[in-house]
């Protein structure tokens, strides 16, 4: 019975997100922005942020998608605000690593309520679904890096 309840948790804190975004505008003054798509389920998400002294003062997405990648994406915004870009470049790999379905150290301390997506190593199909915004914001960081 309680993995039931918890189980159903899962489900509403997912559909909840997907719902009503966080995060999901366009980010006034973004100086990184990547678009991702997938082309497995035709989700598209453009990842912008804002940041300042290594650290992600502001991030925001737009797009369509699932209810899974639309859920992912305004879960890791909320998350990597005010995270440094190697503190963010972690974050993404055990979010990764999660939905793979292997084990992440610290997950909750990690990656906050988007370690509810752990369940998504269930179903592989959705994975990509769920990593995309992650990716954005990963390879956005990165490209920002290296015309450093």
């Amino acid at each position: 019975m309680a993995l039931s309840k918890l189980s159903n948790l899962y489900r509403q804190v997912i559909m909840d997100h997907a719902k009503h975004p966080h995060n999901n505008h366009e980010l006034d003054q973004a100086d990184h922005e990547l678009e991702l798509r997938n082309p497995t389920c035709g989700d598209v998400l453009t990842v912008q942020l804002k940041i300042a002294d290594n650290t992600v003062i502001d991030a925001a997405y737009t797009g369509t998608g699932c209810t899974i990648s639309q859920a992912s994406a305004s879960m890791m915004t909320d998350q990597i605000k005010g995270k440094t870009t190697a503190e963010v470049e972690q974050m993404v790999l055990g979010f990764s690593d999660m939905v793979m379905g292997k084990d992440v150290p610290d997950q909750t301390k990690l990656l906050g309520e988007a370690s509810i997506l752990q369940s998504v190593a269930q179903f592989p199909a959705r994975i990509k679904c769920a990593t995309l915004a992650w990716k954005a914001a990963y390879q956005a960081i990165e490209e920002s890096e290296s015309n450093d």
